[in-house]
């Protein structure tokens, strides 16, 4: 598997699908999967039965993963763009393709 270039807390963009265009923060990542959940997109829809915790039951809405290809790291304008690892100062960092800036602290 190639190294994670989107990490929790990234801010991407969804590229295709019926959320495309979307954008959010990656809340949970999974390299051995190759998905990441990120917040207010892929919405899932569970119908509940009441249960002594929920007594009201009813919808439960929560974001289901997407697959990794389907999102990109997005710059300060907006775009979406690829990340490259480069070595600065003797260590590995990610790099936006498109404005060369840093994304890691």
């Amino acid at each position: 598997m190639a190294a994670a270039r989107i990490k929790k807390g990234d801010k991407v963009i969804v590229l295709s699908g019926k959320d495309k265009g979307k954008t959010g923060t990656v809340s949970l990542a999974m390299p051995k999967d190759g998905k990441v959940v990120v917040d207010g997109v892929n919405i899932a829809t569970r119908h509940r039965k009441p249960t002594q915790a929920n007594p009201q039951g009813g919808l439960e809405r929560t974001s289901a993963p997407l697959h990794i290809s389907k999102v990109a790291h997005v710059t300060a304008d907006g775009k979406p763009t690829r990340v490259r690892f480069e070595t600065q100062d003797g260590k590995k960092v990610r790099v936006a393709v498109k404005t060369g800036e840093k994304i890691d602290g």
